[in-house]
């Protein structure tokens, strides 16, 4: 690895023994290529608190990997944020990834005394001073729940000026609205990194379903080879590993700062697209 760029991988909690135990041996496995560490997602409304709180727990002090847990303000009252963060940072927890959070299904968005991840960001500046690394998420083709393009741009930039350090990004599959992203909000004065999140492709129909939900948009054309291919997952994982690859080595040699694999708990999509990069790492 390259000592100018960070590479991460995240993991989602398991609601199972056996799930958990299968996460763990992925994290092993991707521990042994130095990653600069692992994040965890964290459920609608804290729905997996416990489960992630464990998992981070257990990654940083089994797996030896710094571990980066999500946390998110809707649903949320300060003293329960409080309180997470008093627990993370004394179990020796050195990032963080700050989100509003999804709204679970018939919540409001009064719910929390937080109701943005920029004041999310700055609660935990107050409560904890420099401790954490404070990531952000970006989204360079626009969040789903946002007015429009510029009112996007104006909330990420309020969420640097809390005091984020860096950025992860949703993932996409059109390096151009990476670039652009990031080109916008130079211009605006943000200069912390925006690290490209990248999703493996390996099923279809998964995808295109928490695509739509998510706002990333697939490609018509690579949409459409998806569905030729019907059910054959050789097919659909070996085409995916090639364009996900070569849209890695344009972001890596456009200037990113290093990449964040979206696992979905698995190793060998990330490590596919990681050992076919052309850059020193």
């Amino acid at each position: 690895m390259s000592q100018d760029r960070g590479f991460s991988f995240e993991f989602f909690p398991t609601k199972t023994d056996a799930g958990h135990e299968k996460l763990l041996a992925t994290a092993r496995q991707l521990a042994t290529y130095n990653p600069d560490f692992f994040s965890c997602t964290y459920g609608a409304g804290g729905s997996t608190r416990d489960r992630t709180i464990n998992t981070v727990l257990q990654l940083e002090r089994e797996v030896k990997v710094p571990a980066a847990p999500h946390l998110s303000c809707v649903g949320d009252s300060k003293a329960d944020l409080r309180a997470l963060l008093t627990q993370y940072k004394d179990a020796g927890i050195k990032r963080i990834v700050a989100l509003r959070g999804d709204l679970p299904s018939g919540m409001g968005m009064s719910s929390g005394e937080l109701r943005y991840a920029s004041d999310l960001v700055a609660f935990i500046r107050a409560e904890t001073g420099s401790h954490f690394h404070i990531e952000v998420a970006a989204y360079p083709e626009v969040h789903p729940q946002a007015r429009n393009f510029e009112d996007d741009l104006a909330n990420f930039v309020r969420k640097a000026q809390a005091g984020a350090d860096s950025a992860i990004t949703q993932y996409f599959f059109n390096a151009d609205s990476y670039f652009y992203f990031v080109e916008r909000v130079r211009k605006l004065g943000v200069n912390i990194p925006i690290v490209p999140g990248i999703m493996p492709i390996t099923n279809y129909s998964k995808l295109a379903r928490f695509s739509d939900a998510c706002g990333a948009e697939i490609p018509r054309w690579i949409r459409k080879q998806l569905e030729a291919y019907g059910d054959d997952v050789q097919s659909i994982q070996a085409f995916g590993e090639q364009v996900i690859t070569e849209m890695c080595n344009r972001l890596l040699e456009g200037g990113a700062p290093g990449l964040h694999f979206y696992t979905l708990n698995q190793a060998e999509p990330s490590l596919a697209i990681w050992n076919n990069l052309k850059l020193s790492r």
